[in-house]
């Protein structure tokens, strides 16, 4: 019945039904609508100030590095923070990029420098053991000398 009398048309039946389910979302985004348009009618020349900043250098460096602006120059004196957001966001990934890369690099390198230890026989086991017989030296080198100035 409802559908005769909108006509079929899915539009029009979700309006309804959004004023019918939902009174409080429908007049709330009309009270936004009435203050957007009672901002631009008090000052016409001037857009509504929403979520618009001033962005730092280091802001227009990651705006910069993020590729949504080719130079510093290019970028507007304020900017929306969704873009700043999606900029950061942009620039994390390339960090976490460039991390794994550094990461998969020092796990090459410590694979090829371990496998040459091998092949010299140089491993951490023998390398203490010559580090202590070393200690060891030394301690009695030094224990004979104090012996000897004792007497």
């Amino acid at each position: 019945m409802l559908g005769r009398l909108l006509g079929h048309s899915p539009g029009l039946w979700h309006g309804v039904a959004r004023l019918v389910l939902c009174p409080a979302r429908a007049a709330g985004s009309k009270a936004k609508n009435a203050q957007d348009m009672a901002l631009q009618t008090a000052d016409p020349g001037k857009e509504a100030f929403r979520n618009e900043r001033r962005p730092t250098n280091f802001d227009k460096k990651v705006l910069v590095w993020s590729g949504r602006f080719k130079k510093e120059e290019d970028i507007p004196r304020h900017i929306s923070s969704d873009v700043l957001n999606t900029a950061r966001n942009i620039v994390r990934i390339k960090v976490c990029y460039i991390m794994i890369a550094l990461t998969v690099l020092g796990c090459v390198t410590m694979i090829i420098t371990g496998k040459e230890a091998v092949k010299k026989d140089q491993t951490l086991l023998r390398v203490n053991a010559e580090k202590k017989a070393k200690w060891r030296a030394e301690v009695k080198k030094s224990q004979e000398a104090a012996v000897g100035k004792s007497q």
